[in-house]
């Protein structure tokens, strides 16, 4: 028996009806632009969340998690809506909702990937469960169409104005690759990355600062590209060039003039990132990854001084291109870096850290991992 399914019996006092798993990810690059019809070039991580689920006649939905000290969470189905209070398991409920279910459940949530460190535990946590119930209810919906519906659930029900990329990789992801995802179509090309044989390996570093994206950071900056595309009378920022945003810069504000910079350069880096990896030339690859941080950093404003410092640590230390993953204020920082440079890497930013009086980091390495799946 499963691990997932031994805690569901302990809780429950049965055995699930089906249990599944969905992974966490790391973007290589491409940040905040898949709501803006971009491309992003994400992998999933080996860190899951399992989830396992019963069926049961009651009109209620009860939730525990290992989490949470296994302690039950009940909800009457007819009280599930975008206006109901909670906590966690608002993301739980969303995906339930958005999927349309009615049937009351029992559901037991198992969540490996870290917390507020920016690799989109909560889309592992809707992707394990949009897979369980679309299994369990024979409801037929493919990996797109099941993206789409828990990016609902975080926009609709949670509120929090996500973009598709860590619901489509969560679900989409195949071992060994990355992901170039379109967002404007959920179109998907596994593009692969192999770090170990060039003697390269990348380094998470986990700045300890956890993030809340629901407060309001990422919606200001989001409606700052939503007025700029609406300003400039385009579909989206895909559809915006380079030099017509420069031509056409005093038609916005300052701040939606950096924003929609971030936006159209980040785009045409995640296209060049590709190339790169194709013709694996790493050294292209770190200029490139910095050049996301320094965009992320200056343009979008989402980083932080911790995450600063785990950059700046990591390129002086040697890596080929270090820079801030997810949504920003906090969270993680990837590092390319030599295989045999990786634990004075992490020394240095270790020191780093020290002499600023932050918080010590946490480390952690990764291979482009599967995505979502049933146990």
């Amino acid at each position: 028996m499963s691990s997932i399914s031994s805690n569901f019996e302990k809780v429950y006092g049965h055995s699930p009806h089906i249990c599944a798993s969905a992974p966490g990810r790391v973007n290589l690059i491409g940040e905040h632009i898949d709501f803006s019809e971009g491309f992003v070039l994400p992998f999933a991580i080996s860190d899951c969340t399992d989830v396992a689920i019963a069926r049961t006649n009651e009109n209620v939905i009860k939730i525990a998690s290992v989490q949470r000290n296994s302690e039950v969470i009940s909800v009457a189905i007819s009280d599930i809506s975008p206006n109901l209070k909670g906590d966690w398991e608002r993301y739980v409920l969303g995906v339930i909702w958005s999927l349309g279910i009615t049937t009351g459940l029992e559901i037991f949530i198992d969540g490996k990937v870290p917390v507020g460190a920016g690799l989109s535990s909560s889309a592992a946590l809707e992707a394990s469960v949009a897979t369980a119930l679309n299994s369990l209810f024979s409801l037929g919906h493919d990996l797109p169409t099941l993206a789409r519906l828990c990016q609902k659930a975080e926009n609709d029900y949670v509120g929090m104005p996500c973009g598709i990329m860590d619901q489509s990789v969560s679900l989409m992801a195949e071992k060994g690759s990355a992901l170039l995802l379109d967002c404007r179509d959920l179109t998907t090309k596994n593009i692969s990355f192999d770090v170990a044989s060039h003697g390269l390996e990348l380094l998470i570093i986990d700045t300890q600062v956890h993030h809340a994206l629901v407060d309001g950071g990422y919606a200001e900056r989001r409606g700052s590209c939503d007025s700029v595309v609406n300003k400039l009378k385009k579909i989206s920022m895909r559809h915006l060039s380079l030099d017509e945003l420069f031509s056409k810069r005093s038609e916005i504000t300052e701040t939606e003039f950096l924003r929609a910079h971030h936006a159209v350069t980040e785009i045409q880096r995640v296209l060049d990132a590709v190339i790169a990896l194709e013709k694996n030339d790493f050294v292209e690859l770190g200029n490139l990854i910095n050049a996301s941080h320094n965009s992320l950093r200056d343009d979008y404003t989402v980083s932080c001084p911790e995450l600063d410092c785990a950059v700046d640590a990591s390129l002086a230390a040697g890596a080929l291109g270090a820079r801030m993953v997810g949504g920003g204020f906090g969270g993680s920082a990837i590092a390319l870096v030599k295989a045999q440079n990786v634990e004075s890497t992490k020394m240095g930013i270790e020191k780093a850290f020290q002499d600023k009086g932050y918080k010590a980091p946490r480390f952690f390495t990764s291979l482009p991992s599967q995505g979502a799946r049933t146990l």
